[in-house]
């Protein structure tokens, strides 16, 4: 049951259906004017080539780009106004189509965009004796409709972003309930003394342009706001805030909301009636004192906010007498201009601010980037057929104007350029954001419906009204002369009767008083009759007037109808025509979409292949930039190889040379000892020594040889000595489980650290490295391996081993039968055995030795050298 009780909710109405005319889009006109320098001896980088033409070029002292020199560029416009241009020129060519829109009920939308300083206030605004834009937009809509506009309060607006109409009895009510108020409104001036000196000569245009066929049988009525985004908060600059000197009220911002037909308007805002240019001029001076503005380094008065000067116009058709309204709210006819300051592009690096003036900037760069955004979404969705999101709530400045760029009236840019050198990075921005804007297309504005009235009916009243006062001129005064006229003429019409004598009767014998009362009542009813047959004759020549003028009517309409009926036929002739013309306009139409779609085909092509040589062109740089890195490192990398290669062949010729120093050293022992053999003599021989003295190592004396190398050191008694000892610290890296076998061939290396497992701090600390390794050969002894190698420092801070040589100790066991000794000593004498023994042992001790081969084709290896044991014959 309570569902059963709950109210309906009304459905949401549907906005109006868009004829099949908005399928027909205009593009953004964009419009570009230059600002004279100061001082005129300033660099210039904007040169004007032609009317739709412009240049720029880099100044002196520019920094170079990514591609290379600054190359002079250059952007086309629709039209191109040099520094010698003028605020009429101007007006003709930008605004005056927008406040011809404006009469006919279309929308418009007109905005200056350009960097601070660039003239933008200038061009909206204008300076004393030189208006710009907006008073030549009010002076041409009031010249238009001065004579018909409305009394004050007919119109009416709802707070909705609509509009009420009310009768006459209504609106004077209201006037003089508002006459009673205190004066909010601001009159119009009587005279040009009572004008503000601010702005007296900014209004006074001396080109008085109208609109042509201006719809004469409605009646309009003008309405203006005046409203700023700062910090993307809006303010309404005419609202009256009650003076509190204790406490002051701040202002209130506002919200936007949308109406009934899905359009976007400022909620609250102050909307007041303006019944000439001077009222109107007088309340935008008032919100432009309250708009904030700033002082910084590059403009004394810089714009701290976008400002929104909206002038709405209400129309509305008269009644079929041309007397009055028609009080239907569906006839009314809103359209609205929109004049948008917007605050200048800046650098804060440039201008120097701080604090509130940075977060201004901010806010300004922030909602001027917003707009480029959503420019650039509706270009790549027109151009790439995309329905991509365009981002106008991002700021409360695209979302106030997005209605235009849906197709609810014609948008015009117009770039505001300084040409000095300072400004040309900002002027670069500029001019590719205004390339951008201008290939986005706008759906064309519709008609205004026609309310099906006859035409001329306010002249044709008008025109009955004066005939009619003028017949009654001429036959008896004017017939609205009131109730004084009325009056007299009673005065007269009764003075012109005869006085009526005394009626009183004194004496019963009386008889000369009713005889004169008789004569003069019949005198009285002679003139009545007189005047009746007057009356009657005059109308009797009123009505003949009548039918002559009811015949002239006649004649008029007849004449009318036969024009109606050639009308007729010359509209059924050109409505013929027209449809022709329509399926002629459908056969274009389909051939454009034909070349439409092949120019998207052809543009999707494009830009494929346009990506296509951007990927390559890529491509092709990073494998350059590969080649050249490659090259860096195979560069060093082949330095490094030359010097690591001219060391090893450094290290492996002296290697070889201490190699064949040995060989000679030792072919000069041997050769020694074998003459020392050879030349011995029995005599020269020695007694043979005793036994004890047998067992006791003798070391044959020997002449003196060339050392075996350089860095040859005497043999430890009991170690023999590494030839990696040296000026070098060593890491002698030997296992725990190495055995010690305290023999001869045990290697001793002096200067190491030895490690039981390798560390990066042992190694940070030596430049060669050695690992003993141990093994059982194939005869059962223990083989000792030393692997040697230099310690580099990486790339990284760390160590590395690079192994150069491996030396081979092997251990041997002697000979079963010992050391053969000569039983006989007849054969041969005593002392040359004692000799040989001698000479054998040492021969014996010395049979096997490692010697290193250096600069082998096999890489480092080991050389087994030993020489026979040689016995006497």
């Amino acid at each position: 049951m309570k569902s059963a009780m709950r109210p309906v909710k009304p459905p949401r109405r549907l906005p109006p259906k868009k004829p099949s005319s908005t399928n027909q889009k205009d593009p953004v006109g964009v419009y570009c004017r230059v600002r004279p320098l100061s001082p005129p001896d300033q660099e210039c980088c904007i040169e004007v080539i032609n009317e739709s033409l412009l240049q720029l070029h880099p100044p002196d002292g520019c920094k170079v780009n990514r591609n290379g020199e600054y190359k002079e560029t250059q952007y086309s416009f629709k039209q191109v106004f040099g520094t010698q241009v003028t605020q009429n020129e101007l007006f003709d060519v930008v605004s005056k189509p927008l406040v011809e829109d404006l009469i006919r009920a279309k929308n418009g939308l007109l905005f200056t965009y350009g960097v601070t300083g660039s003239g933008k206030t200038h061009t909206m605004t204008g300076s004393p004796g030189d208006g710009g834009l907006l008073p030549r937009c009010l002076s041409m809509i009031f010249n238009s409709i001065g004579n018909f506009q409305a009394k004050r309060y007919v119109f009416k607006p709802d707070e909705k972003n609509g509009m009420d109409v009310q009768n006459e009895v209504d609106a004077l009510l209201e006037r003089q309930k508002k006459e009673i108020q205190p004066q909010v409104i601001p009159r119009t001036p009587m005279s040009r003394q009572r004008m503000d000196p601010e702005f007296a000569d900014m209004i006074n245009i001396q080109e008085h342009c109208k609109v042509e066929d201006v719809d004469e049988d409605s009646v309009y009525s003008v309405f203006v706001s005046y409203i700023e985004i700062y910090n993307n908060y809006i303010y309404d600059l005419l609202e009256e805030i009650p003076l509190d000197p204790i406490k002051p009220k701040p202002p209130q911002s506002r919200i936007l909301r949308e109406d009934l037909n899905h359009n976007m308007y400022v909620a609250g805002c102050t909307e007041v009636e303006v019944k000439s240019t001077e009222e109107a001029f007088d309340v935008f001076w008032k919100g432009q004192k309250r708009r904030r503005i700033a002082n910084t380094q590059l403009n004394r008065e810089s714009s701290r906010s976008h400002s929104v000067f909206i002038i709405k116009l209400a129309q509305a058709p008269l009644d079929a007498d041309g007397d009055n309204i028609l009080q239907e709210r569906e006839q009314i006819t809103l359209s609205q201009l929109s004049l948008v300051d917007l605050a200048g592009s800046e650098r804060t690096n440039r201008t120097k601010a701080e604090g509130n003036r940075l977060r201004e900037a901010g806010n300004i760069n922030q909602s001027l980037m917003t707009l480029r955004t959503c420019i650039e979404v509706l270009r790549e969705n027109q151009l790439c057929g995309t329905n991509k999101m365009v981002p106008y709530r991002d700021s409360k400045l695209t979302h106030l104007f997005k209605n235009y760029f849906d197709g609810e009236g014609k948008v015009r840019m117009i770039v505001c350029v300084n040409p000095k050198a300072d400004d040309y990075e900002e002027s670069l921005q500029v001019m590719r954001f205004a390339e951008m804007t201008q290939e986005v297309e706008v759906a064309r504005p519709v008609d205004k419906p026609i309310c099906g009235l006859t035409p001329g009916r306010r002249y044709r009243n008008q025109a009955f009204k004066e005939e009619l006062t003028r017949r009654l001129e001429d036959r008896g005064g004017p017939i609205n002369g009131g109730d004084a006229e009325d009056q007299a003429v009673v005065e007269i019409l009764i003075q012109s009767f005869p006085p009526l004598p005394s009626c009183e009767l004194l004496d019963a014998n009386d008889d000369q008083t009713l005889p004169k009362l008789i004569e003069v009542l019949e005198k009285r009813r002679r003139i009545r009759q007189m005047m009746a047959e007057e009356f009657n004759k005059n109308v009797c020549t009123f009505r003949a007037m009548l039918q002559d003028l009811n015949g002239v009517v006649t004649a008029k309409e007849n004449f009318a109808q036969g024009k109606m009926t050639e009308k007729d036929k010359m509209i059924a002739s050109q409505k013929s025509e027209i449809d022709r013309l329509d399926k002629k306009i459908k056969t274009l139409e389909y051939k454009i979409d034909i070349l439409e779609k092949t120019t998207t085909i052809y543009e999707d092509e494009k830009r494929t292949m346009q990506q296509d040589l951007d990927n390559h062109q890529h491509k092709l740089q990073r494998q350059l930039s590969d080649k050249r890195r490659l090259e860096a490192r195979l560069q060093g990398m082949m330095t490094d190889n030359a010097m690591k290669w001219e060391k090893e062949c450094e290290r492996r010729v002296a290697a070889k040379q201490i190699e064949m120093q040995n060989k000679l050293w030792v072919k000069d022992e041997k050769l020694k000892q074998l003459k020392a053999i050879v030349t011995e003599t029995k005599s020269d021989k020695p007694e043979r020594p005793p036994r004890e003295k047998d067992r006791e190592p003798r070391v044959p004396v020997r002449s003196v040889s060339p050392s075996p190398a350089p860095t040859a050191l005497p043999a430890h008694p009991r170690h023999r000595r590494s030839r990696s000892a040296g000026t070098e610290r060593w890491v002698d890296h030997k296992p725990p489980n190495s055995v010690e076998t305290d023999t001869v061939m045990q290697p001793h290396v002096p200067k190491s650290i030895k490690v039981a497992v390798a560390s990066e701090k042992a190694l940070a600390k030596c430049d060669k490295y050695m690992l003993t390794h141990q093994q059982l050969a194939s005869d059962g002894e223990i083989e000792t391996k030393l692997i040697k190698g230099d310690v580099f420092k990486t790339r990284g801070g760390g160590q590395s081993v690079q192994f150069t040589d491996i030396e081979t100790l092997r251990q041997q066991s002697p000979p079963s039968g010992g050391r053969k000794r000569r039983s006989s000593p007849s054969n041969q004498p005593p002392q040359a055995e004692t000799t040989d023994s001698e000479w054998t042992d040492v021969e014996t001790r010395c049979s096997v030795a490692v010697e290193m081969r250096a600069g082998s084709n096999l890489g480092p290896g080991y050389e087994h050298h030993a020489m026979s044991k040689r016995r006497r014959p």
